[in-house]
């Protein structure tokens, strides 16, 4: 048996856990009609088979109908959710893991235009700011009937075969019952602590008397909310000692903070940037408070921290949530020796900003995760060897050559530059953002360990290329920054990469037009900005950058708010042209013939790229298929045949960038499902 004491067992009620890494329930945004079915099941399994102990499910199943599934939830109060919880945990339970579920109401946090269009009820009038809807204060026959709306979704998981349920009370309508910033109810469930506690004790109550004293339950609680006139950490251990000495609770999943903004959220779930494991200390003391058994996660993404907080006594379950996103294997190649080759977590959070986008999780660089019906974790070799060219080092390049080699393959790699990166060495200009570049890190030891060919300082032509006699032919040159949107003056702009690069010097009065509401012109604003300029951020958009979502927006406006910037939407930037040494702007609006003046020192542009593609094109007639794909052999996970030109050499594919302006996401998910077929 290991010493490491990750690997030890634990002892949960009469559960035993095979090891103390878990994933908590989190919402991935994969039910169908609201029901967890194969993909789902798929999600979960893949991470049992890796070997980890508990696979926790379904943040959020909504118990009631007045819970609509604003994050595309669980219905946990439908009978016919049973039998796809119990193929769910079959399926987990085959490879000895053990499956909770987390059941809630969302009270406030939520919306009343979805699911059947109920009010979203609350204890107050009190509006959550993330989610926009302005409630109805909780009436005695909504508790009663949202208790028993909890029991019978107790009674539901049960009969599924999950081990036990977990209840969320941070930010949702158990922890506004507790919360003195959500409750203003008088007696019984309004007031004093004890009353504002009635809520969850009875729902307790309620739940033991369907499921019995043995089916395990625990509660994911905000000990402290870290905001004056919330619940105190002294309020929250009481809390947790009530809920213990009752005898009712088996176990506490400690986070701190709020959630009913972005901001609040982000600082709960911290994104790259921030520090790691904020909270782990504040768990282990409330674990020595209360004496329950303790998990937590937030922000834990790697074997040491999470080795640290079990061996240091801090935690009994240590969760590594957004880390398993990355790679779902990380307890196999623990128990392997293989810490090195697990895909680390850069923290960029696409996953859950694209959940709260109204998306499905997505982990920013591994396009297997939610695709495991279609895509492969594990890369199968190939029959037939061959010789595989691939001109770029970027994300695409480097994922497509990391699956090539992996499937067997001779790779050889060009590279232009002298590092490998691409798009994602300039992003990591930003310390806020150096993590991305564990991107191109660890594809870059997956290849080494593979015996990949790079040549960097390596400008491919097609003669290049062809002497190299490839089987096939990968083009993943990317793209270059397009400025030019204006009528008139396009010569006169500098993109965001030159700024963020370093080869331009900031202006002292500058635009930053950001027709794309993307990264770039927010980390290139904040390079101007932080040279002391003034900077004025405008998109020709209703609101501004859209594209980096909300929890990755949090540290942008952290970081700009106290310095010298101002934001117009809604402002289409139309033409510049010299005003003596200035440069005088004319700026219209989509929504009229409006036009006026502004005048800069300089003007940024962040409009997307256009596909560095010339290579492609020179070398597509040399090709078998003259560089097409089947789309339908593409989604359908199936090898590429077309042979359009018979005496072509090669197959010859672009991907990423080089075929149109997208994201890393896509650039790696291209690379993954056309090479592991190849």
């Amino acid at each position: 048996m290991s010493n490491d004491p990750l690997l030890q067992p634990y002892q949960l009620k009469h559960l035993t856990l095979k090891n103390r890494i878990m994933t908590t329930s989190h919402e991935p945004a994969y039910p169908e009609d609201g029901m967890p079915k194969d993909r789902y099941r798929a999600y979960h399994q893949e991470r049992a088979k890796a070997g980890i102990a508990l696979t926790m499910t379904a943040g959020s199943a909504a118990v009631s109908k007045d819970s609509p599934p604003v994050f595309n939830n669980i219905l946990a109060y439908k009978d016919e959710v049973v039998p796809w919880i119990q193929n769910l945990t079959d399926a987990c339970h085959e490879h000895g893991a053990a499956v909770m579920i987390q059941l809630t109401h969302l009270g406030r946090r939520t919306r009343w235009d979805k699911g059947d269009w109920l009010p979203a009820v609350t204890p107050s009038h009190k509006r959550e700011p993330a989610h926009r809807a302005f409630v109805k204060k909780i009436e005695d026959w909504d508790i009663a009937r949202i208790i028993t709306d909890y029991a019978d979704a107790a009674e539901r998981m049960q009969a599924g075969g999950m081990d036990g349920i977990e209840l969320e009370v941070f930010g949702h309508l158990m922890d506004q019952f507790i919360s003195p910033l959500t409750n203003t109810l008088e007696a019984p469930y309004g007031g004093s602590l004890e009353n504002r506690m009635r809520f969850s004790m009875d729902v307790l109550r309620a739940i033991r008397k369907r499921v019995g004293g043995d089916f395990i339950v625990g509660m994911r609680f905000t000990v402290d909310e870290a905001q004056e006139g919330g619940t105190t950490f002294e309020d929250g251990i009481k809390v947790c000692n009530t809920w213990r000495d009752s005898g009712m609770v088996d176990f506490l999943n400690v986070i701190r903070g709020r959630i009913h903004t972005d901001p609040a959220m982000t600082d709960m779930i911290p994104v790259q940037g921030m520090k790691n494991a904020p909270h782990l200390d504040f768990a282990g003391s409330v674990r020595a408070a209360t004496g329950l058994p303790t998990f937590h996660a937030a922000k834990i993404p790697d074997v040491a921290t999470a080795r640290h907080a079990v061996s240091a006594g801090l935690l009994d379950m240590v969760g590594m949530t957004r880390a398993h996103l990355a790679d779902p294997h990380i307890v196999r190649k623990i128990i392997e020796g293989r810490e090195d080759d697990i895909r680390p977590c850069v923290g960029a959070t696409y996953c859950l900003d694209r959940i709260y986008g109204a998306g499905e999780a997505l982990c920013m660089h591994n396009a297997a995760t939610g695709r495991e019906l279609t895509m492969p974790h594990d890369i199968p070799p190939a029959k037939t060897r061959k010789k595989v060219v691939i001109v770029g080092a970027g994300p695409a390049g480097l994922e497509a050559a990391r699956v090539a080699a992996e499937r067997g393959h001779t790779v050889t790699v060009l590279e232009a530059a002298a590092d490998p990166g691409g798009q994602v060495r300039l992003t990591a200009q930003n310390l806020r953002r150096r993590e991305m570049i564990s991107i191109i890190d660890w594809r870059m030891s997956q290849c080494a360990a593979r015996d990949v060919d790079f040549r960097f300082n390596t400008w491919a032509e097609a003669e290049d290329v062809i002497a190299l006699s490839p089987d096939v032919a990968i083009i993943a040159t990317g793209g270059l920054p397009d400025t030019d949107v204006l009528e008139t003056g396009n010569d006169l702009v500098v993109s965001a990469w030159d700024i963020i690069a370093g080869d331009v010097k900031p202006g002292q009065n500058v635009l930053v037009y950001d027709d794309a509401g993307d990264h770039p012109a927010l980390q290139a604003a904040e390079v101007i900005a932080n040279s002391g300029a003034h900077v004025e951020i405008m998109t020709p958009d209703r609101s501004f950058a859209p594209e980096v979502m909300a929890m990755n927006l949090v540290p942008y406006m952290r970081a700009l708010q106290d310095k010298d910037v101002t934001f117009t939407v809604a402002r289409r930037l139309m033409d510049v042209e010299r005003d003596g040494n200035q440069l005088r702007a004319v700026i219209g609006t989509d929504y009229s013939d409006y036009r006026s003046t502004a005048t800069y020192d300089q003007i940024v542009v962040n409009h997307g790229t256009l596909p560095l593609d010339d290579l492609y094109f020179a070398l597509k007639p040399s090709s078998r298929n003259l560089g097409e794909v089947d789309y339908d052999a593409l989604i359908a996970g199936q090898p590429q045949v077309i042979a359009t030109n018979p005496d072509g050499a090669f197959q010859l594919f672009r991907i990423g960038d080089a075929v149109s302006a997208r994201n890393t996401h896509a650039a790696i998910y291209d690379a993954l499902r056309l090479m592991k077929d190849v």
